[in-house]
């Protein structure tokens, strides 16, 4: 269903996926994205980051196009706050070590040679076997730079992201595979990325936008979310409005409300475009409507 806004008050706050959605296919954000960002939140919309990434690579990512704001990563484990420029830690949702060891085991079963990584706010953890496997773009750290064990679970800070990945077998598969079969005390998900992702049970994008919107008195029906992977799709049956990239995944495109133009044609921006146009409009209104009202004395008298 391609839904048109029919005023701005239904949108007090935007939540976007980033890599496929709100970034082009060479990872960047254009000019004209950010500049709709900014006119956003300047009309008075909310704009949140919702991503898989960890909090390094949002806040690189938040000096390269100038934003500033809440950016959930992990898939909803970790928030960070770039009001400020530079990134606050709001809010952590940790794995367990027995919930980790058991995960992994149950997954290594299901798929014999499957390596690992552990994940937390600042520290990525991989077995040598599976940073072998790695680019900079999957982690957006190089694999040298990974820290190595053979023996995971292993962290020195909280656990936030298990994400696990084969040689041989697609991410997708891999996920499929260990969706079908059920992996208990994690919450599976995938980005489209060669790895699946294991957070907390629970623990999702939606998850912490939820939080996020209650904590401003903020309703569903009043967000508007865009994305375009399996890792997006409860937000998408989670918010008000349910916004997919032309380049969305099936599971994604399903919920869609309306579908934008393609990450690399400013399908974004476009919407963020529209919207501002509406809540100036609608400023407008509200500016005339006061005016036209009658001017009442404090003794009551007209």
């Amino acid at each position: 269903m391609d839904r048109q806004l029919t005023s701005p008050r239904e949108v007090r706050l935007f939540a976007t996926d980033l890599d496929g959605t709100l970034l082009r296919s060479d990872r960047t954000i254009s000019a004209r994205t950010a500049a709709a960002m900014k006119a956003t939140q300047t009309a008075g919309v909310e704009v949140v980051w919702a991503t898989a990434r960890a909090p390094h690579s949002v806040h690189e990512l938040a000096q390269s196009c100038g934003f500033s704001g809440k950016a959930i990563c992990a898939n909803g484990a970790v928030v960070l706050d770039l009001t400020d420029g530079s990134p606050i830690v709001t809010a952590t949702t940790t794995i367990t070590m027995a919930s980790a060891t058991a995960a992994m085991s149950r997954v290594r079963t299901l798929m014999p040679g499957v390596v690992f990584a552990n994940v937390g706010p600042t520290c990525f953890v991989a077995e040598p076997a599976y940073a072998a496997l790695c680019e900079f773009v999957d982690h957006h750290r190089q694999p040298h730079e990974m820290t190595l064990s053979e023996f995971l679970p292993a962290m020195d800070e909280p656990m936030v992201k298990i994400v696990a990945r084969h040689p041989e077998v697609s991410g997708a598969d891999l996920y499929r595979t260990a969706m079908s079969a059920g992996v208990d005390g994690v919450e599976l998900t995938h980005s489209g990325a060669p790895h699946v992702e294991m957070a907390a049970a629970g623990v999702s994008k939606a998850s912490a936008l939820a939080e996020l919107c209650a904590a401003d008195s903020i309703t569903a029906d009043e967000v508007a979310v865009a994305g375009d992977a399996i890792n997006d799709v409860l937000m998408l049956s989670w918010a008000g409005i349910a916004l997919c990239p032309s380049n969305a995944r099936p599971e994604a495109m399903f919920l869609a409300d309306r579908v934008l133009p393609s990450n690399d044609d400013d399908g974004i921006a476009i919407y963020l475009e529209e919207l501002v146009r509406c809540s100036t409009s609608r400023s407008r209104r509200v500016h005339r409507d006061l005016a036209d009202l009658p001017s009442t004395s404090t003794n009551g008298v007209r």
